[in-house]
């Protein structure tokens, strides 16, 4: 079984800064593809941003040039950093991993608890 934890959310103003970490544990033979996720309250969970395990990232328009994408395959770990945040960034942010187990698996998907992100006026 594989967990992915999510940390870093919390409350910012207008114009701050965050990082989001996301931690993979558990019986991991290799971390595929990580995403970003974010939901507010009545809204269907929309992509942020996805990193490839070659390190190839993809933003969502909404956020180009304000977060950036980035992981340490050494820690199973990936970040999003978010720059230049704005109210409508508040949302449950959440992490969504393809992993493999082992080598004579495939990758099953998984999802973080989530984590609050409050951007303030």
């Amino acid at each position: 079984q594989v967990q992915l934890v999510e940390s870093g959310g919390g409350l910012v103003q207008a114009g701050g800064s965050l990082r989001l970490s996301c931690a993979a544990s558990g019986s991991i033979f290799s971390i595929n593809t990580v995403a970003w996720y974010r939901q507010e309250p009545g809204q269907q969970r929309e992509l942020v941003a996805s990193i490839t395990r070659g390190n190839s990232p993809s933003y969502a328009d909404s956020v180009k040039g304000r977060f950036t994408i980035s992981r340490d395959n050494a820690k199973n770990t990936v970040y999003l950093q978010m720059m230049s945040l704005k109210p409508e960034d508040t949302a449950v942010y959440y992490c969504n991993a393809d992993v493999r187990s082992s080598r004579f698996t495939v990758s099953s998907n998984y999802w973080g608890q989530g984590t609050q992100v409050t951007v303030s006026s």
